[in-house]
């Protein structure tokens, strides 16, 4: 492994390899069939490039986005690396370059979708060359149980008879049991050896609060982390939309990103995310945007997401680079309903229960009252401690005696035959004369007006937590009516008592500290640190590559701690390879000199 090694120093600029990355290469380099589940941010990527480089032929990378082979891609050529992709926004003379370099052997590494892999040109292309190994990229696409089921993916691994010879390697960052069997039985590895990482980032600290007034709690949020970039996600084009143009008209620089716009718009606004010309993008949920960018320093679901999967790899998207970075989920029992909503739309039943018990797993995690990140790791199958770095354990939710209120309640679905969703048993117990109330003749029942004390936001809260804990049952054959449950009985006749949590709707506005980071240099020069940024900015644009393919902000952070004057000492930063040594160097060491001597 000293070859892969002094690859991963020479070529990436990096000392040592992450925990697994050594073995998931050894595996590779014998020929034989992996499987990798690493996190968002773990090295995934260096699991099967540095292999590329070491074994005879070119490397097939399936990968699933466009966007995402145009940031894996970039990030090589940068490095020196012989890589390529092609895809459709590619026009014909520069997919004829791609294919003439291909043939000659010229090529490490070429990136392709699914779709184009497996059409039978393609296929003859591929039968007359050395391939070195066959990587799939966000391999749960394969599965029914994954979160992004891609029908596409499956036929994959009927390729692995075509090419007996060639190891295959798997890569997910989200797969829980179900999803990893059917992964590799899909791809039809054989005998393969397998590899699960822990899920944990510890750099991300995730926060859930309860909406009120979304709008204003984003804006909040945003203009508090000064010129951070992010990614807000929502559930509809609509409101991607409407919150992307509320976020423009508030001063900050965000575009939205959506499956309606046309591919060069989309294009468009990615490429200007990804050079920091854009600050924040707003994303539908369904429509991944395959970000490789890694100074996202936060990632915001102004809507809830249907899955945990889907909610890992999204707020995966924030900190890749190691960096403290911060996941807020703005959580609504409106979102539940919707998100159900579109579940029971799939004819397919068999998938429609998939869908909902994952929706189930969902709205515990954001429900919880303990630890988030324990939660998380458990769905995946880690054990961990209470992390220190969620909001439930930097603030722990206020709970209270909620009896008296639980019975009322209760009471009020039992008085209204259990006929009746949220909304309207909300309305009687508060009072409301609307229409709706009055023709059913709901002011005359005793639960009428009991619940006026409370708001509808509390009454909303309370509710929700019912149904979380299985108090009552949303029915949603019967247009999501209450339904109460066997635990009715221990509260309503057997004085059993019910301690619940208040709401919490205030964002927390602080930043992640530091000793949360998993790339943390130490302390560092923040006013060298941000010189070098504008340095960077510059010759990315001169270079024409986004500002993180120069360096990224945990390298600039190591510079401006170790202040580097010569060569061999910024060589020794991590992050620093040959190539980008010899082409930025130089410029770098300069900045770092007249820094040094302006400060004297």
């Amino acid at each position: 492994m000293e070859a892969a090694r002094e690859v991963l120093r020479r070529v990436y600029g990096y000392e040592s390899f992450r925990p697994m990355q050594e073995r998931v290469i050894e595996s590779v380099m014998a020929g034989k069939d992996t499987f990798v589940l690493m996190p968002t941010g773990g090295g995934k990527s260096l699991c099967y490039q540095i292999p590329a480089l070491l074994r005879e032929g070119t490397a097939l990378v399936v990968s699933p986005l466009i966007s995402l082979m145009k940031d894996q891609v970039d990030a090589l050529v940068e490095n020196g690396v012989a890589a390529a992709c092609l895809n459709s926004s590619m026009s014909d003379g520069e997919q004829a370059l791609v294919f003439s370099k291909l043939h000659k052997g010229e090529l490490s590494l070429l990136y392709v979708a699914p779709e184009r892999l497996m059409t039978p040109e393609f296929l003859a292309r591929l039968d007359r060359l050395k391939i070195s190994l066959i990587a799939i990229d966000e391999a749960h696409c394969v599965s029914s149980w994954g979160h992004d089921f891609r029908p596409e993916y499956v036929q994959i691994g009927l390729l692995r008879d075509r090419y007996s010879n060639v190891p295959f390697l798997g890569l997910t960052a989200t797969a829980d049991h179900q999803t990893r069997d059917d992964v590799l039985l899909r791809l039809s590895l054989r005998d393969p050896q397998v590899f699960i990482a822990g899920f944990d980032r510890p750099n991300i600290r995730y926060t859930v609060v309860e909406k009120n007034r979304p709008a204003q709690q984003l804006l909040g949020f945003i203009k508090d982390r000064g010129d951070e970039s992010g990614i807000v996600y929502c559930l509809s084009r609509k409101r991607v939309e409407q919150v992307a143009a509320d976020l423009r008209e508030a001063g900050v620089v965000a575009e939205p990103y959506h499956a309606g716009m046309s591919a060069e718009e989309r294009s468009a606004v990615q490429e200007a995310f990804r050079r920091d010309e854009v600050r924040v993008v707003v994303a539908t949920v369904a429509f991944g945007m395959g970000i490789d960018k890694p100074n996202v320093r936060f990632v915001v679901h102004y809507d809830m997401p249907k899955n945990v999967e889907g909610y890992y790899q999204e707020t995966g998207r924030a900190g890749r680079d190691g960096l403290p970075s911060e996941a807020l989920l703005l959580y609504g029992a409106a979102d539940v309903m919707t998100a159900k909503g579109l579940i029971e739309q799939s004819p397919n039943e068999k998938q429609k229960q998939i869908e909902l018990r994952k929706l189930n797993a969902m709205v515990d995690m954001a429900e919880a009252l303990t630890c988030r990140r324990r939660l998380l790791l458990r769905y995946f199958g880690d054990e961990a401690e209470d992390c220190g770095n969620c909001d439930v354990c930097l603030t722990p939710p206020e709970t209270y005696d909620a009896t008296e209120d639980v019975v009322k309640a209760l009471m009020a679905v039992y008085e209204l035959k259990q006929r009746f969703g949220t909304r309207h048993v909300i309305d009687v117990l508060r009072g409301s004369e609307n229409q709706r109330i009055v023709s059913w003749g709901h002011t005359q029942v005793r639960s009428y007006g009991a619940g006026k004390h409370l708001s509808a936001d509390d009454w909303s809260s309370l509710f929700r937590q019912l149904v979380h804990r299985g108090y009552l049952f949303q029915d949603l054959e019967a247009y999501n009516a209450l339904k109460l449950t066997p635990l009715t009985r221990a509260v309503l006749r057997e004085g059993a008592r019910v301690t619940l949590a208040r709401p919490r709707v205030k964002v927390r506005n602080e930043k992640p500290s530091r000793t949360r980071s998993a790339a943390a240099v130490g302390p560092f020069d923040q006013a060298l640190f941000d010189r070098l940024r504008r340095l960077r900015r510059s010759l990315a644009d001169e270079h024409g590559v986004p500002p993180y393919v120069v360096f990224g902000d945990a390298t600039l952070q190591g510079m401006a701690a170790a202040k580097p004057s010569t060569p061999d000492q910024l060589l020794s930063v991590s992050g620093v390879g040959q190539a980008k040594l010899e082409r930025y160097g130089e410029i770098f060491l300069r900045e770092i000199s007249d820094y040094m001597a302006a400060v004297r």
